[in-house]
């Protein structure tokens, strides 16, 4: 790695260089931000009903695709039946506020891979060409990691959670009242959370180049891991269905193996 340099006149650069460029990027990002935030923001109902609420209806196309799969296992139990589930608003300020949320959660999920692209504008200058390689690569494949976790946890994660907490009750006495803060909190936390799961083998990496971890340290504690995976598993999806928990835990367990490959040998 080398330091930082003028373009124009080859001199290294201050660190008040270096700060201004971040400012710059910074600034660029937000200009970004804000530009998807207005974007969406004007497209309420493309926003919400194509994109956020349609989980809530039995039609989503995950269910009709489990309920195919429980005709073809001649398996009844996969199908989730006729549901609706129904939000209510309980603050005067609440469906806006949502409106608000809910399209800067989404930009600040679109604008992931021009965020890790301005990562990379600001430590290239530093690296050498083949380091600026491997970077490069590392933020391509950081960038498609974290939106697979999220179509993971958009198709899968979150209809299995939300069919199950949001039908489940103790009595027919207790009606479910779910405020629509609720189901955008459980979506925000779902999405992010399994986006940054899947960057498992990133993180492998980059630790196994510190001298951290290696493969054979990873490979000494699979059965542990894949023990950890069915915990993490049954937290994300808290329902009573074993199938459910092990379609969630599959995916985390094979990023677990592609974070083996990737790791380097000890000593090497």
């Amino acid at each position: 790695m080398k330091l930082f340099s003028k373009k124009t006149t080859g001199e290294a650069s201050t660190f008040w260089d270096h700060l201004e460029v971040l400012r710059w990027a910074l600034l660029r990002v937000l200009a970004v931000l804000v530009l998807l935030v207005i974007v969406l923001f004007g497209n309420r109902d493309f926003l919400f009903d194509d994109i956020i609420f349609p989980p809530l209806r039995s039609d989503f196309i995950v269910y009709q695709l489990f309920c195919r799969m429980g005709e073809w296992l001649n398996v009844p139990g996969l199908c989730p039946g006729d549901f609706s589930i129904q939000l209510i608003n309980i603050q005067l300020s609440g469906q806006f506020m949502a409106h608000i949320s809910t399209a800067f959660t989404i930009a600040l999920v679109l604008s992931v891979p021009y965020l890790l692209y301005e990562c990379w504008r600001f430590v290239a200058p530093a690296l050498y060409p083949a380091e600026r390689r491997n970077v490069g690569l590392v933020f391509f494949i950081s960038s498609f990691l974290f939106y697979l976790g999220v179509v993971v946890s958009y198709f899968l994660v979150f209809p299995l959670t939300i069919r199950f907490l949001g039908t489940y009750n103790v009595s027919a006495l207790v009606p479910n009242q779910i405020s629509i803060q609720s189901y955008l909190d459980t979506l925000y936390i779902l999405i992010f959370s399994m986006g940054i799961m899947f960057e498992m083998p990133v993180l492998a990496y980059f630790l196994s180049r510190m001298g951290i971890v290696s493969r054979q340290m990873l490979q000494s504690v699979r059965r542990y891991a894949f023990v950890v995976i069915l915990i993490l598993a049954a937290i994300i999806t808290p329902t009573t269905d074993p199938f459910t928990m092990l379609v969630v835990a599959m995916p985390l367990y094979l990023l677990y193996e592609v974070s083996i490959l990737v790791c380097r040998k000890k000593n090497e």
